[in-house]
Formats: C-alpha cells, sequence, structure tokens
C-alpha cells in the first residue's frame, strides 16, 4: 500500500513538472512580428510656368562700351562688356531686357596698324546679355550702328534692320586722334565706310606715308548690337529689396 502510494506520487508531480515545463517553454516563445506595409505618398509640386517674350532675329538695341578697346593691345577671344542704354522690347511691347542690362562682347579677329596707312580694325561679337535682376541669356549678336540704313529705331525703343547678307561690320581705325569709325568687309575685302564716327574726326583712310591709325574705341562710346537669332526670355522683373 506504502509502495503504490508512493508511485502515485511520484506520476503526480512528474505530470505537474511536464505541465509547468511545457507551459514556460511556450511562454519563452516570440510571438511573430508582424510588419506593417508603410505606404509613401510622393507629393508632386508643379512649378509655375514662367511665359516667354520673343525678341525676333534682326532686332538691334543700343549700348555704350565700357571699357577702352584698341587694335594695339587687343588679342583673339578678350572679353569686353557693355551697358544697355535703352530697354528691349519683345515683339508684342513686353520689356524683356532693361537699361542698364550688361552685355558682353567677344573681340573674334584684330589687326593692328601697319606702315603705308592701313588702319587697325577689331571683329568683334556678342555672346551673353546679363540683367539687372542676375539672370542670364546666351545671344548672338553683331556689331551694328543705329544711324544707318540697315538699322531704323521704331517708337517703341527697339531697333530693327536688314538682313546682314555677307556683311560683317567692324571697327576701323580713323581720326587724328585714334578714334574709330564703323566699317563694312565684304567677302573679306575692306568695304566703304558705312557708319558714323565713334571716335574723333574722320581722317582720311586711304594709303599714307605714314603708319595708320589704330582702331579705338573708347569707353562711353555708343554703338548698336545686331541680333542674327532671335531669343526668347520672361519678363522683366526686378528683385525686391
Amino acid at each position: 500500500m506504502k509502495n503504490l502510494y508512493s508511485f502515485r506520487f511520484l506520476a503526480a508531480f512528474l505530470a505537474m513538472f511536464l505541465v509547468f515545463g511545457a507551459t514556460d517553454s511556450f511562454a519563452q516563445k516570440r510571438r511573430p512580428t508582424v510588419k506593417r506595409k508603410t505606404t509613401i505618398r510622393k507629393v508632386i509640386v508643379k512649378k509655375p510656368v514662367i511665359p516667354l517674350y520673343s525678341v525676333r532675329s534682326g532686332s538691334t538695341f543700343r549700348v555704350r562700351m565700357n571699357e577702352t578697346l584698341t587694335s594695339k593691345t587687343a588679342r583673339i577671344g578678350d572679353r569686353f562688356t557693355t551697358t544697355v542704354t535703352e530697354p528691349v522690347y519683345s515683339d508684342n511691347g513686353v520689356v524683356v531686357i532693361p537699361t542698364g542690362s550688361t552685355v558682353a562682347g567677344r573681340v573674334d579677329a584684330v589687326t593692328a596698324a601697319k606702315k603705308g596707312g592701313d588702319p587697325g580694325t577689331i571683329s568683334v561679337s556678342f555672346v551673353e546679355v546679363r540683367l539687372p535682376n542676375g539672370a542670364q541669356r546666351s545671344i548672338n549678336g553683331s556689331l551694328t550702328d543705329l544711324n544707318t540704313k540697315d538699322a531704323k529705331s521704331d517708337n517703341e525703343s527697339t531697333a530693327s534692320g536688314d538682313k546682314m547678307k555677307n556683311r560683317k561690320i567692324i571697327f576701323i581705325g580713323g581720326g587724328g586722334a585714334g578714334g574709330a569709325v564703323l566699317g563694312a568687309m565684304v567677302g573679306g575685302g575692306k568695304g566703304a565706310l558705312i557708319g558714323g564716327i565713334l571716335g574723333a574726326a574722320g581722317g582720311f583712310l586711304g594709303d599714307r606715308l605714314t603708319k595708320g591709325e589704330e582702331a579705338e574705341v573708347k569707353s562711353g562710346t555708343e554703338f548698336g548690337i545686331y541680333l542674327n537669332q532671335s531669343i526668347s526670355m520672361p519678363k522683366f522683373v526686378e528683385v525686391n529689396q
């Protein structure tokens, strides 16, 4: 009887041990992690569309030289700047290039004056305009003069010109004080003078026994820039101080 009691006690003890062991093992098992899907919504912010206004090819606007340029010291690739003296309007009358804008020029070819009366020459082009608000725009412009037959000012302070054809306008030395006049090159040869005097009083440009005059475009000289290709720009807006 005593042995039977002991056996029952041992069986009960083993049963309790198994039950508590299984419970503890189950409790120690990690619950599975449920991954939640995160939805990322892309917010697309549309930039406002800024309207552009065109300035047609053949337009001409007036500028003033900011530094002195001379055929005696100028080199191909030299840069210089001019300042716009009259606002440039788009085809529909919107100001896109205001007075005070800067137009950068580049020396494309230069010939110093020589003995025998050959005057110095400077060939230039204009490559960029920078507005007072910091905006910039590449341009393709050539030298011209608003006072010639090929450039007529209109009532909107802009000017339009006939096609340049094969003529390239350059600065040619002239005048007793080394002034410069506008001249034309047709097919690579020197053509007749077509512009007004930009420097001192005009002088004889034919052969001389002495050295010819250098082409010297002084600071403050005004002339025109002929637009070879049309450009599109937004309406000019001043930067708020």
